[in-house]
């Protein structure tokens, strides 16, 4: 048992570390970027972390690195945050290998960025879910509580973007789909949230560890 918790420690470690590169390395290629082109380093970085990518991140690396330094008995480490994370985190490579991913094509730093962020943290952060984390308490209902943040966060996507004019996902702009087609994109993600929030909760039944 004591090894096994050595080696989740390490793989839970690991798993903070490649999420913190992700969203540090994105933000200061944004901030290099926008220092370049003589624009606002401060509003480049606020713009990064208006993205659901990013904070769905770095909701990982702080999680992540709270279960590396053992933090039990406290929200951030508690089964039914960790298992929302997953969710999450697992939502936004999703989405991005379906929808998002044939719109642009990064090079060098940018493409490890990109890969750090939609690949390889929510591959690592669900196996080591899957494996090590325990997951006691989540009931069914869970997965209705845990689309309170993709709600918030839609909802205040819309309004930021109608008080901007800036939409920062193309399936959520207004402008250009309208408010109708937004809302209905919206719902669908919504539900994808919830078959996964359940799909979590089923996984949990089936590879069950004990609380510590």
């Amino acid at each position: 048992m004591s090894k096994s918790r050595d080696f989740s420690r390490a793989f839970v470690a690991l798993v903070a570390l490649v999420a913190w590169s992700g969203v540090l390395l994105q933000l200061w290629l944004s901030v290099r970027q926008a220092q370049t082109s003589g624009q606002s380093a401060l509003h480049a970085a606020l713009l990064v972390l208006c993205y659901n990518t990013v904070l769905s991140n770095i909701l990982v690396a702080v999680v992540a690195t709270a279960m590396a330094l053992a933090r039990t008995g406290t929200w951030l480490t508690s089964a039914g945050t960790c298992a929302a994370t997953a969710v999450y985190i697992f939502v936004v490579g999703l989405i991005y290998s379906l929808l998002l991913r044939s719109q642009w094509s990064p090079v060098g730093l940018a493409k490890l960025a990109d890969e750090l962020l939609h690949d390889v943290t929510p591959v690592l952060y669900v196996l080591w879910w899957l494996l090590f984390a325990s997951k006691s308490d989540l009931r069914w209902s869970s997965a209705l509580k845990w689309l309170v943040y993709p709600l918030a966060y839609f909802l205040l996507s819309l309004i930021a973007g109608a008080y901007t004019g800036r939409y920062l996902y193309p399936f959520g702009d207004v402008s250009a789909h309208g408010l109708a087609m937004v809302l209905r994109n919206g719902a669908l993600i919504l539900v994808l949230y919830l078959a996964l929030g359940l799909a979590a909760v089923a996984a949990a039944r089936l590879f069950p560890r004990p609380a510590r």
